[in-house]
């Protein structure tokens, strides 16, 4: 029996060596793939960018010779015209000289009867002419000589900047750290990797595993950015690089990962007069029209555990209209209508002027007024659960409510332990716009 009992644990080892050994025969092929794929994907981009660099370079040079053979032909133009000009006025004195010689010759060796006649008119003929009058040539050192100069040192600038152009990195100075869910959002997390690389700005990129192209959702300095929008149980890949302090080019981009949510993201209720909705049921406006009441969340889509965060979609509450006591924002045990504010009962809230209420009574502590640019969120943990706490016994939520970097925290003490809650808003007055996520 020990024997059997020994071969059995040998048998059961050698099972796990195996199982470990496969594990890392995969992480071998993964990291070849990985090299093989970013380094067939490094070529195409280096042949893809000098072959835009050559086109580009290419036709730069024929603009320029271009332009200098302009330059050559309109000097040219400009002084051939003059030479041209007096090439005129001497052929026309040659022709009028020949003419005078011939009518010269023909009064010289005319008929004697008519010589003197002839004779005379040709010395009227050769003084009005004026033959000791000579246009004047141009001497060469006066006529333009055109030649190009050309710097040979341009070719070492260019090869020089060439030989130094472009870099092969192996290893990106930032990567991706963390994925954290969030209702229709994932919450992306990033770290620098390269101690000696000062980073200025970071780019994060996305898209769908099934898209072919990544597309830029954050550029800024913070390492860590909500992506929302996102469908949930869909897989998205992510990726970010840096650009270095002074420096205008970015950096290798990051192992591309993949996020996903399941959490299904948090709407609004549809229908309510006086709220307008986005096409996402996510930002809920306050319009003009008198109706009042809460506007709640579709469904209980807020569980203890997460953040419920309240902002404008670039900047907080981005067009604030006149603030009133019973404004509020927050949760609630379930939908009351009849109410035209969450400062209720089974409800905890915060109104616009910064006061808190939980239970419909009011807080001595009390938080900044929420003004444009605002962001509110609100924290929930269960710390105590009475007996049968699932058929009505009493439950105590841990409340953090937090806005402009301050926060008060309370117990929130209910008759029932809720497995999820609704958020709601109400405003008094036209204006108000709010995202939630």
């Amino acid at each position: 029996r020990l024997l059997l009992q020994e071969a059995r644990e040998s048998i059961e080892a050698a099972r796990n060596y195996r199982r470990e050994l496969e594990q890392r025969l995969r992480g071998l092929h993964q990291a070849r793939k990985q090299i093989r794929e970013s380094a067939t994907l490094t070529r195409d981009v280096l042949e893809q960018h000098f072959n835009d660099l050559k086109g580009t370079l290419k036709k730069l040079l024929d603009e320029r010779l271009l332009s200098l053979l302009q330059e050559v032909d309109a000097i040219e133009q400009e002084s051939i015209k003059p030479l041209d000009e007096c090439q005129k006025l001497i052929e026309h004195g040659v022709s009028t000289a020949d003419e005078l010689l011939r009518e010269g010759e023909s009064a010289v060796h005319g008929d004697v009867g008519q010589q003197n006649e002839k004779l005379c008119s040709f010395t009227k003929k050769a003084l009005h002419i004026q033959l000791d009058s000579l246009p004047e040539v141009p001497s060469l050192v006066d006529v333009p000589c055109l030649s190009a100069q050309l710097d040979d040192c341009l070719l070492t600038i260019l090869r020089n900047q060439i030989f130094r152009h472009g870099t092969v990195a192996s290893r990106p100075p930032v990567q991706l750290e963390e994925f954290v869910e969030k209702p229709g959002g994932i919450l992306v997390r990033w770290c620098k990797v390269d101690d000696d690389f000062i980073p200025q700005d970071y780019r994060l990129q996305y898209r769908k595993s099934t898209a072919s192209h990544f597309e830029d959702v954050y550029v800024g300095s913070e390492t860590e950015f909500i992506v929302l929008h996102i469908d949930p149980n869909v897989d998205y890949q992510f990726r970010v690089c840096a650009r270095g302090d002074g420096r205008q080019e970015w950096s290798p981009w990051s192992i591309p990962q993949i996020g996903r949510t399941t959490l299904v993201p948090h709407e609004w209720t549809p229908g309510l007069e006086g709220y307008s909705l986005s096409s996402r049921r996510n930002i809920a406006l306050r319009n003009d029209s008198q109706s009042c009441g809460v506007l709640y969340s579709k469904a209980p889509t807020y569980f203890c555990g997460q953040t419920l965060t309240f902002r404008q979609v670039l900047s907080g509450i981005e067009t604030v209209g006149q603030p009133d006591r019973r404004d509020s924002l927050g949760v609630c045990v379930e939908q009351q209508n009849g109410y035209d504010s969450l400062q209720r009962d089974k409800a905890v809230c915060i109104s616009t002027n910064g006061a808190v209420f939980v239970n419909g009574k009011e807080m001595t502590n009390q938080l900044p007024a929420v003004t444009s640019g605002s962001t509110v969120t609100f924290d929930m943990e269960v710390v105590h659960l009475g007996p049968s706490s699932n058929e009505g016994g009493n439950c105590k939520l841990r409340v953090t409510i937090s806005s402009n970097n301050r926060e008060v925290v309370f117990d929130w003490v209910l008759d029932q332990c809720c497995v999820s809650l609704y958020f709601g808003c109400s405003f008094s007055y036209p204006g108000w716009k709010v995202l939630v996520f």
